[in-house]
């Protein structure tokens, strides 16, 4: 059965969906004021793994991933950029979508945009305020209570007295404790009016951490699954989250037999570069588009994937030049089984093959355990030695196999040809290397072995290896 790590209880738990057969998933999502990094592509690659492996594992899945639209940073860019909030956060949808496309990843089910949930938002406000854990302070801002919520700190494990206020929490005239946070903020002046909505509170717009428990609630149900995010928005976010959920449905205290708001809570590990946390106040961060520049989008999804979810990733070139060398490895073994692509398998088909139950099962207890895709690569690459070794109908039976379960994380589904000759970046061109290729043909024909060699060294210097076969057809890929 599947295992997953509730960051909740601290350990791993057999999953039990609330409605058999059918799991809600809800996953904080971007702000759109800038192109996404690789810190984003780690997120939407995780959690684009989790619903894959979920719908694969026979449950169907409401994936729902958010998108803020409104909050301090998007108001700072539109104005500095001189364009209206929504010309602003339509452009970098609209980017979002594209780098999310090319890393061919799933559109969520539903992906809903905060500002479309501001009548939402002011409901839940407003529940918070008649059950006495919020209050409208002197500055006009509405405030969540924290120290009024007696389970606050059960997701992050910190408690009152030792949190920091100064770290996370802005401290405003407003408060009456500096550990309180912003549900409503009350419009200033010089900020634009399309970043203001009426409310019994006056005119202003909803704090970040309302949004997501307004969307999830709504679109989801006062308790669904599973609630996911990077590792860096336990607290105070996923904290904030649960404290304003459960106070507006139950006030001060959640009795036990009173549902959560989530039943399980998955955070994916930080991105590291130079083995410090990527961040833009760092300046150490790279924007997904730029990565793709220089590398195969699907390169940078083994990356992703060869790390353990839960455990931080350290970027560098020289890892994404590692992770394109095991992708090639796999896709070799691919090339020699074209029927591969005449064949529209699924697990049910493949599982009916001689021999391959046992990856299956392999795989299988890997995904199981956590969504442990480290473990499970290692199965594919156990799988990729027995396809080099083996002959006729078993290695297509294994070839089939791989792929299968590959594609059930999101790999290896191209033409294994189309992608060993893919260019990115720098690279050879295929026209510059099918013209060299004819001139060592050339060469070859007039006896000129000594240039044909050359040829031949100077490619593979480039990282272009030719493979001769019968009847003086080469062959050629890049390594």
């Amino acid at each position: 059965m599947l295992q997953i790590y509730n960051t909740l209880s601290r350990s791993k738990q057999t999953f039990i969906p609330i409605e058999p057969g059918r799991v809600k998933i809800y996953v904080c999502g971007m702000t759109v004021y800038d192109y996404c990094h690789i810190g984003h592509a780690r997120v939407m690659i995780v959690f684009d793994m989790v619903v894959r492996w979920l719908r694969a594992s026979g449950y169907s899945v409401t994936y729902v991933r958010n998108i803020t639209d409104i909050d301090d940073k998007i108001i700072h860019r539109a104005v500095e950029n001189g364009e209206s909030i929504s010309e602003l956060t339509k452009r970098f949808i609209d980017a979002m979508h594209a780098d999310s496309d090319q890393l061919d990843l799933m559109r969520p089910d539903l992906e809903p945009c905060a500002t479309d949930f501001i009548g939402q938002m002011q409901d839940m406000i407003g529940r918070l305020i008649e059950n006495k854990l919020a209050y409208q302070g002197e500055d006009g801002d509405v405030n969540f209570a924290v120290r009024l919520f007696p389970s606050y700190g059960r997701l992050s494990g910190k408690s009152l007295d030792e949190l920091n206020a100064g770290e996370r929490v802005a401290i405003g005239s407003g408060k009456r404790d500096p550990l309180d946070f912003v549900l409503w903020k009350k419009a200033k002046a010089e900020e634009p009016s399309d970043s203001r909505w009426q409310s019994p509170w006056g005119e202003g717009r909803p704090g970040w951490h309302i949004e997501c428990s307004a969307m999830s609630c709504n679109i989801l149900g006062q308790n669904f699954d599973i609630h996911g995010g990077g590792a860096d928005l336990q607290f105070p976010h996923h904290e904030n989250e649960i404290a304003q959920s459960e106070g507006a449905f139950y006030g001060k205290s959640r009795n036990p037999d009173e549902k959560p708001f989530v039943n399980y809570w998955m955070h994916n590990g930080h991105i590291r570069v130079n083995e410090e946390k990527m961040s833009k106040s760092l300046g150490n961060f790279f924007l997904i588009r730029d990565v793709l520049k220089s590398f195969d989008p699907e390169v940078l999804r083994f990356f992703i994937l060869r790390a353990h979810y839960r455990s931080p990733v350290n970027f560098s070139d020289l890892q994404l030049e590692e992770a394109r060398s095991g992708l090639v490895r796999l896709y070799t073994s691919l090339v020699q089984t074209p029927e591969l692509e005449l064949l529209g398998d699924d697990l049910k088909n493949v599982m009916e093959l001689a021999g391959v139950n046992d990856w299956i099962n392999r795989f299988k207890n890997a995904m199981d355990d956590d969504f442990n895709t480290p473990e499970a690569l290692s199965v594919l690459f156990e799988l990729a030695s027995e396809v080099n070794r083996s002959q006729g109908e078993l290695r297509l039976n294994l070839a089939r196999v791989m792929r299968v379960l590959a594609g059930m994380i999101g790999i290896l589904q191209r033409n294994p040809v189309n992608f060993l000759q893919s260019s990115v970046g720098d690279s050879l061109s295929t026209e510059a290397i099918e013209m060299q290729i004819a001139a060592r043909t050339t060469a070859k024909q007039v006896k000129d072995f000594l240039w044909a060699d050359i040829i031949r060294k100077t490619l593979l210097e480039q990282g272009v290896v030719l493979e001769d076969k019968p009847g003086g057809v080469t062959e050629w890929r890049r390594v």
